[in-house]
């Protein structure tokens, strides 16, 4: 019964490693940054791939292309991969990858049901979706009954069907691909935290910091595309950092549209990110204005992202027109975006999201529920998921504050306050971006990528800390791991509520859990998934001993990790 996630993690590393392996291993990167964007090319080909499928009908046999070109691609350029398995800094990216995406599956193996907090449905629609491209559905379907396709964008839908018509199409298989794809964020975020002086040991400390911070682990095991998005949002990053180099490398800046154009394609909470970058490109390289071959490379990098971004909304606008093509996102639909004063909404939203809410007061309702340690469980994960200081962890934000104020004294004005338009101009923008008003706070949203960012920060000054500094976030972040993951997927591997959703029990019985919750399993339930946890063969103690096996991996790794 296992079978198909074996062969799907063997075509999954395969088609993402080798079918940009042939164009990119003649790039003039190092190893480390070959691996990651081959993984981003072969990203944006297996979408390119996936939609001109669909669009010509043809068969789904078609898709086993991908990994034949994939391996044929590796096989012939198998001199640059041994080099690259080869070179130290490589191999420890790809060890922290392993580990990173083996311990995502070992706690989406305990999920039996989706819960925690108002997060309902969106793994659902996300389904539905991936099945409207494989299985040619309609273009007038309704996701969750109301959205139309272009509410949201379809890059990770058709690389998610396009693996699954390899395997199967399951709904586990789905879970399965989906975590396999957010776990990647991984590997851009390394190459951040190594460029941050930190060298290879800030990639093992990082795969620690990761593995043990709730919202990474609790977004990796749900099935939606935040964390992908963020994969290529800190990809754009790192190649706009590459860019920006004295010595850059020519294909850095091409590398960089690529990648924030995919983001847009993935999630469009990747446009904040991408006015940031535009505006930085312009302002950091003034100095260049009365150059004609800078302007010629601007022109480049902008046809790069813009020949992207036309292979969805051409196509879209044509099928569905201007309205809904632009405007039938959440961001944008709903009335509250619409109505009342928008600088106030976004000021309150910008405050519920930096003061928690166990120092304000919030509507109760959402996490009210019978079970003690289920409103605990969604007290913590509120508070790990929407806030903007503790999805860091609850050490961490203090620690990463202390240090970046530190660190402004000796880094170079233009070198900070490139750090502070970035990042604060999209806690700004994330937050305004977002249509309607949100009493408990908006970090899960678009921010997802600067909470990644700044653990890769954290990882690499981790040296530098201080025994005192070191030994409190060892502390927060062992409770976090306990009150943020454990209390979680505990939560999760649990069906209190069966026999009331299946409608046994006298109405008005009280919910085990909240009622988004119940929603959750009604889903399930009602539609008859298999989820990966149904499909996991071994007992229930092999999970948590598997785990706990990369913990104890990932730590040593930590310690041992020179340079």
């Amino acid at each position: 019964m296992f079978f198909p996630f074996l062969l799907g993690l063997l075509l999954f590393s395969v088609v993402m490693l080798g079918l940009a392996w042939p164009l990119v291993s003649r790039f003039a990167l190092d190893p480390s940054e070959k691996l990651c964007a081959s993984v981003t090319l072969s990203l944006l080909g297996v979408y390119l791939f996936a939609f001109a499928l669909y669009m010509l009908r043809l068969p789904l046999g078609v898709f086993w292309l991908l990994p034949a070109l994939a391996a044929a691609g590796l096989v012939v350029r198998w001199r640059p991969l041994a080099a690259l398995f080869g070179d130290t800094d490589a191999r420890v990216l790809l060890i922290g990858q392993l580990l990173i995406a083996g311990w995502c599956l070992g706690w989406l193996a305990l999920v039996v049901s989706y819960s925690g907090g108002g997060w309902t449905g969106d793994w659902y629609e996300h389904w539905e979706r991936t099945r409207f491209f494989v299985e040619r559905w309609p273009t007038d379907s309704k996701f969750l009954g109301f959205n139309a396709l272009p509410a949201r964008p379809p890059l990770a839908n058709l690389v998610t069907g396009a693996l699954l018509s390899l395997t199967g199409l399951t709904f586990a298989g789905y879970q399965f691909v989906t975590t396999l794809l957010n776990a990647l964020v991984f590997l851009p975020a390394a190459l951040l935290a190594r460029r941050f002086s930190g060298g290879r040991a800030a990639v093992a400390v990082l795969t620690v910091l990761l593995m043990v911070n709730p919202s990474f682990v609790e977004n990796a095991t749900f099935a939606w595309t935040k964390l992908i998005t963020a994969f290529f949002i800190l990809s754009g990053l790192y190649f706009f950092l590459r860019a920006n180099d004295p010595a850059a490398p020519a294909v850095a800046g091409p590398l960089c549209a690529a990648s924030l154009a995919a983001g847009v394609l993935s999630h469009y909470s990747t446009g904040p990110y991408v006015v940031l970058l535009a505006a930085a490109w312009i302002g950091l390289n003034r100095a260049h204005w009365r150059e004609r071959p800078w302007w010629r490379q601007t022109v480049q990098l902008a046809l790069i992202g813009g020949l992207i971004l036309a292979t969805w909304f051409g196509w879209s606008l044509a099928v569905y027109g201007v309205d809904t093509t632009l405007f039938s996102n959440s961001s944008v639909a709903v009335p509250e975006a619409r109505q009342g004063s928008q600088l106030l909404k976004i000021a309150l939203n910008l405050r519920d999201t930096v003061v928690p809410h166990f120092l304000r007061t919030v509507d109760p309702a959402l996490i009210a529920q019978h079970s003690s340690w289920g409103y605990w469980r969604d007290w913590f994960f509120q508070l790990y998921q929407v806030n903007l200081l503790f999805v860091f962890g609850s050490v961490a934000w203090l620690v990463l504050a202390v240090k970046l104020v530190r660190d402004s004294r000796t880094v170079s004005p233009r070198t900070w306050g490139f750090w502070l338009w970035f990042s604060g101009g999209a806690i700004l923008l994330g937050i305004a971006v977002h249509g309607a008003r949100d009493h408990w706070g908006l970090a899960h949203i678009c921010l997802q990528a600067l909470i990644v960012l700044g653990l890769a920060f954290l990882a690499a000054r981790w040296p530098v800390l201080g025994r005192g500094w070191q030994l409190a976030l060892v502390a927060g972040a062992a409770a976090d791991f306990g009150l943020g993951i454990m209390l979680q997927f505990a939560a999760e591997s649990q069906t209190p509520d069966l026999a009331l959703v299946l409608g046994r029990v006298p109405a008005g019985t009280p919910s085990s859990y909240n009622w988004n919750a119940d929603m959750n399993l009604a889903g399930k339930l009602q539609h008859g998934l298999g989820f990966f946890s149904d499909a996991w063969a071994g007992p229930a103690w092999l999970a948590p001993v598997l785990l706990a096996g990369l913990l104890w991996l990932a730590l040593r790794q930590a310690r041992t990790r020179p340079g």
